[in-house]
């Protein structure tokens, strides 16, 4: 995987690139929901991503936010986010990601997260360890909740959200503190680094957590759904914690599990 390695790793530059050149400038931003948004800078940023990662690797397929599914010849394809906080973005806060993975059947193999904001890229090759700008990085060892810093994010669709408030409010209770950043790609690589200790979330794609989901366990994190159960990527929930703090999200996250059809508000 070197070769698509250094490819990914060029072309999430690349993007970060025209994020920073969009950040501030304003333009068009559409809505495809009540306060899910799009810009012109998302639209920009994946071209750039698709033309670069199937211009190097024309047979294998593409799932992106914005334009959905390419097809490929076989069972790899590239999973990318252009711009993972896209209201952070849309409002100038500088908190926002491109996020790039490769998937080889129903394996995550590669994954790439940079913020072009900080310049850090996260990136991890499965069995091979996690990165932050080279140098390998691993999560915090924290085994106590009421000591854990712990992310979150919450749904689009208002109807949801009461839940998604009484979900937080038993976290808040049992946590050092509780934040909602905006980006679930940075989410997962603060885990993977440290600065966080857990993070979870319900309403989440494919595309929000491919590459940080990799990244953290490569770190020595570990992923799960809201029971449990092995993360599936394309099951729109996801419990990510340092390891030692698992079990203990997991008593909390357990009685709100469930397939819901809601929308991430980042």
């Amino acid at each position: 995987m070197r070769r698509e390695f250094d490819v990914a790793v060029e072309a999430a530059r690349a993007a970060g690139g025209v994020l920073l050149e969009g950040l501030g400038r304003g333009g068009e931003v559409r809505y495809k929901g009540e306060v899910d948004l799009v810009t012109e800078t998302d639209e920009a940023s994946e071209r750039l991503l698709k033309e670069r990662l199937l211009g190097a690797f024309p047979g294998y397929g593409l799932l992106a936010e914005e334009s959905g599914q390419t097809a490929g010849e076989g069972d790899v394809r590239w999973i990318v986010d252009p711009l993972d906080g896209t209201v952070n973005f849309a409002h100038g806060l500088p908190v926002f990601a491109v996020s790039i993975a490769l998937q080889r059947g129903r394996e995550v193999v590669l994954g790439v997260v940079y913020d072009p904001v900080r310049d850090e890229l996260f990136a991890a090759r499965r069995g091979e360890g996690a990165t932050l700008n080279g140098k390998p990085m691993s999560t915090s060892r924290n085994s106590e909740l009421i000591r854990a810093l712990v992310a979150t994010g919450f749904p689009y669709d208002r109807t949801e959200m009461p839940e998604a408030l009484e979900l937080f409010g038993r976290f808040a209770t049992r946590t050092r503190g509780m934040r909602r950043l905006g980006s679930s790609a940075l989410d997962l690589c603060y885990v993977a680094c440290g600065r966080l200790d857990g993070y979870y979330e319900r309403g989440i794609q494919a595309w929000d957590v491919a590459a940080g989901a990799l990244i953290l366990e490569e770190a020595g994190g570990r992923v799960t759904d809201y029971r449990g159960g092995p993360l599936d990527i394309e099951g729109r929930e996801i419990v990510a914690s340092n390891g030692p703090l698992h079990t203990a999200m997991l008593e909390i996250t357990r009685g709100f599990s469930g397939a819901q059809r809601i929308r991430r508000s980042t």
